[in-house]
């Protein structure tokens, strides 16, 4: 199950309570207090960490707590801290204080962590209330709560290039042609549900992450289909790759196609829409005279990049061309 939203609510530990004691010892006819101060609560802290793709731990548990502050004990001995507790989440996780919508942190590397609740401080035992006018205090402070807040976590997959298109466009088996990843394909429309992330190895130790966005339909920017839901996925990626159908089943024209998900990306996002995009003409073995891929290349004005991601034609030299135009974004090289 993929889950890239949750709420829930975090809590530090609560300081443990200051002694009240006093020194007893045979031949110490006034040993005075020895009360020793309590812990301090444990903090709660979020970490991006590798091997997580989803939220789906927090699906069905909505409070975590962190250890409280043991009480302090005679002979001025302390009390324990509490254990801290640290949240592992995957990269790209946004923390919101779901109060106060204020943006807490965008965890979006690897190794990041960020304290979220500080831990109540401990209190203090009766000999920290000693005095020269008063040498038995029977004074003692009771621990702090720790710090709790409602917090919205939102994830947002990190990937280098963002597949988008109408469904049945042939993004699932591109992506498959391209990586490890096995999304389910099948002949209907809708048939992924849910992002996928897919590593694409090339020689020298060449790679990138492609992700899958479930297909779009017009009006998913109003949250139509199942577009809207997923659009956020690919806020993060440096280059779209632009999947359109040659041969609709519907009989429309791969051009107007093309327009229309140009125009919920817009609708969606103007920043997403500014995106260097990658035209990849899909389904090159049902166009056996190329006219189609003709009639687009000439309708959009632009190059278009010819494959069929059955049969596997043109899948090298695309994955090639992805790879040099993300290196590029990324480490441009200056003249």
């Amino acid at each position: 199950m993929f889950v890239d939203e949750a709420e829930i609510q975090v809590k530090a530990g609560r300081g443990g309570d200051g002694c009240m004691s006093f020194r007893r010892e045979k031949s110490v006819p006034r040993g005075g207090p020895d009360g020793g101060d309590g812990g301090r609560g444990g903090d709660v802290y979020f970490e991006a960490v590798a091997n997580l793709d989803t939220l789906t731990d927090f699906a069905g548990r909505h409070h975590w707590r962190a250890g409280d502050g043991k009480p302090g004990q005679g002979a001025n001995k302390h009390g324990a801290d509490g254990q801290d507790l640290t949240i592992p989440v995957p990269p790209g996780t946004i923390i919101y204080d779901a109060d106060y919508g204020i943006l807490l942190k965008d965890l979006s590397e690897i190794g990041i962590k960020v304290r979220v609740c500080r831990g109540g401080r401990g209190g203090h035992g009766n000999k920290a209330f000693a005095t020269a006018i008063n040498q038995t205090p029977r004074a003692t402070e009771p621990g702090k709560e720790g710090q709790m807040r409602n917090l919205r976590l939102e994830l947002k997959l990190i990937a280098d290039v963002g597949l988008v298109g109408l469904p049945n466009a042939g993004k699932s088996t591109l992506i498959s042609r391209c990586s490890a990843a096995r999304p389910k394909i099948a002949a209907y429309p809708f048939t992924t549900l849910e992002p996928v992330l897919g590593i694409v190895e090339l020689t020298n130790y060449r790679r990138f992450v492609m992700a899958d966005i479930p297909g779009l339909i017009e009006g998913a920017h109003q949250g139509a289909g199942l577009g809207f839901e997923f659009l956020r996925h690919i806020e993060r990626t440096v280059l779209i790759a632009h999947v359109v159908d040659l041969a609709p089943t519907d009989g429309s024209e791969p051009v107007a196609n093309y327009h229309r998900i140009r125009n919920e990306l817009r609708q969606y996002s103007q920043a997403l829409a500014d995106k260097p995009e990658v035209i990849v003409a899909n389904k090159t073995d049902l166009d056996g005279d190329g006219r189609r891929l003709r009639e687009l290349a000439e309708g959009l004005g632009r190059p278009v990049h010819a494959i069929s991601a059955v049969t596997g034609r043109g899948i090298r030299p695309l994955a090639e061309q992805l790879w040099g135009q993300v290196r590029q974004i990324k480490d441009p090289v200056e003249p």
